[in-house]
């Protein structure tokens, strides 16, 4: 029984995406694509500058000093310059939380990672599941990148996240282990390490799983928190030749 309550959460991070866009279609047909694809170019790009703003506002909260947020002019960032000073319209990334100091606390540095994330818990999948519902399109679309924030930092804060977990560990604790783990690039820390004699390659594959996990783990407790506030996981439609059967005539 427990099985059966947990499981739908856990696979909302591919059910209700296939889900959702499977009843878009069946109400709207392309039209309601075309709408969805619309709302997810404009919920990413509002998504971006908020998100990192919310990494600043998580350091600053618990206790870390901000001085440089880099956030790519085409999501806004030269009208967030003028609003706040720490941001910088520039960036490799779409957005990036590149100058900051956590007085060397983890913790901080943890609070700093998880904040936008709130995003994901509300009101992220349990939007996603009411626009699907009401086979809003646009509304599903915009909210995807929220609800599955998680899942797309897989190569990012998600692994950032594992690694000041995985660093807690006595093999990672000491440097130069415990600094060699810490990044929001996978790749580029992937490149860093192969160019190493003794990289730690254990701690990183510990600080990817960990972040993994942490990904998925997120998404369906933002299931659970949606079903909660009466949004519960989307299904699937049924095929139409068991449409058909259980219609007015339709079957035996």
């Amino acid at each position: 029984m427990r099985e059966r309550r947990v499981w739908p959460h856990l696979r909302a991070a591919w059910g209700d995406p296939l889900a959702g866009m499977e009843r878009l279609v069946d109400a709207g047909g392309g039209a309601a694509l075309a709408r969805l694809f619309a709302g997810l170019l404009a919920g990413w790009w509002c998504y971006v500058p908020l998100h990192e703003l919310l990494h600043a506002a998580g350091c600053a909260l618990a206790g870390g000093t901000v001085t440089r947020l880099e956030i790519d002019a085409l999501y806004g960032g030269r009208l967030l310059a003028a609003i706040f000073p720490f941001v910088e319209p520039a960036s490799e990334y779409a957005g990036r939380l590149s100058g900051f100091d956590t007085g060397g606390s983890d913790l901080v540095y943890l609070v700093t990672d998880l904040s936008p994330f709130l995003l994901t818990l509300w009101p992220g999948l349990w939007a996603v599941r009411r626009a699907a519902r009401a086979a809003r399109g646009f509304g599903f679309g915009f909210f995807l990148p929220w609800g599955l924030a998680p899942l797309v930092s897989l190569p990012g804060d998600a692994y950032e996240i594992g690694s000041l977990l995985a660093r807690q560990l006595p093999p990672w604790r000491a440097a130069p282990a415990r600094d060699l783990l810490l990044s929001d690039d996978v790749v580029a820390r992937v490149r860093e390490l192969a160019a190493l004699p003794d990289a730690p390659w254990g701690g990183f594959a510990l600080a990817a799983l960990l972040g993994a996990l942490w990904a998925f783990g997120t998404v369906a407790l933002a299931s659970w928190t949606a079903a909660r506030l009466g949004e519960p996981p989307l299904q699937r439609l049924p095929p139409p030749a068991a449409s058909a059967a259980r219609a007015p005539g339709g079957g035996e």
